[in-house]
């Protein structure tokens, strides 16, 4: 079993292509399924399911997965921290991120990252923060920035605040409500709410908060989009409640953000696994991040 095949493996089951993975190998396309071919012939097990628009890991190939990763991932590891105990760092950074982290330090600590190792290649990934969260578990991201679930997080994960914020009322300038100091729980369930569907990372904690007063979060509108809901809340469609740091929230003068009462605080996060302990690229990050970033 070959590193560069599991390498051919990875590529496939994340792209979830043949041709996609050859592109990200820089091979070409038949080298790719030659080597998944004789990596099936090997293990005795198909590992793919070709469909006719993509292919899917079998259950044989999901159980390769975590071997696959942890291979590649200790390789790059090694050639990480002999290159560092050279003084120059390499290797790879691949980072998750959902929607709004660019109101945190993350992007001027890439800036500040890319300064001082211009040889380390940093990929982004975008997605939910629990999709996000997950694939930081499983290895497939070394770091995450997300919203912090409710629960706690286990011991084997490290965190980092990114951003504190808190939860705001949308609403257009001619409403009642936009005079008001601050609105209810009890008033915006009263109205249609414009708000963030069920697999945002903000969404658990505006509903665990209307749970808490007794009442329930049912948005008439929802959509991940702020300044779609920004756009709703000026057509009078409803209020929308959605994060205060959100430079959308306040670009269009015909609405205003209002507090919401009692207050639905909420962190942002960057959150990576202790253990195995991070490789040399992820450690080079957590160290610059210090001045921006608490724990």
């Amino acid at each position: 079993m070959e590193l560069r095949t599991l390498g051919y493996f990875v590529a496939v089951a994340e792209e979830e292509s043949f041709s996609r993975a050859a592109e990200r190998c820089r091979v070409a396309q038949p080298a790719v399924s030659q080597q998944i071919r004789s990596l099936e012939r090997e293990l005795g097990e198909q590992l793919f399911e070709r469909r006719p628009r993509s292919v899917v890991l079998t259950p044989a190939g999901r159980v390769l997965m975590p071997y696959a990763r942890d291979a590649l991932a200790a390789v790059a590891s090694a050639k990480a921290e002999f290159a560092a105990r050279e003084g120059v760092l390499t290797g790879d950074l691949t980072l998750g991120s959902v929607d709004g982290v660019e109101i945190t330090p993350l992007p001027r600590m890439l800036g500040t990252f890319r300064s001082r190792y211009p040889d380390v290649t940093v990929r982004l990934v975008g997605g939910t923060s629990s999709a996000l969260l997950d694939q930081v578990r499983h290895g497939a991201l070394d770091a995450a920035a997300i919203a912090h679930p409710l629960q706690p997080l286990e011991d084997s994960l490290g965190h980092r605040t990114l951003l504190r914020d808190e939860i705001v009322a949308v609403v257009r300038r001619d409403r009642r409500e936009a005079r008001q100091t601050s609105i209810t729980l009890q008033e915006l369930a009263g109205t249609a709410l414009i708000s963030y569907g069920p697999d945002n990372g903000l969404h658990p904690a505006i509903d665990e908060a209307f749970r808490r007063a007794d009442l329930r979060f049912a948005p008439a509108y929802a959509t991940n989009d702020v300044a779609l809901l920004v756009a709703l809340a000026v057509e009078g469609v409803g209020i929308a409640v959605a994060a205060g740091a959100d430079p959308e929230v306040h670009l269009d003068p015909r609405v205003i953000a209002v507090p919401v009462t009692p207050r639905i605080p909420y962190r942002k996060v960057l959150v990576w696994r202790r253990v195995p302990a991070p490789a040399a690229p992820l450690r080079a990050l957590l160290a610059l991040s210090e001045p921006y970033l608490a724990e």
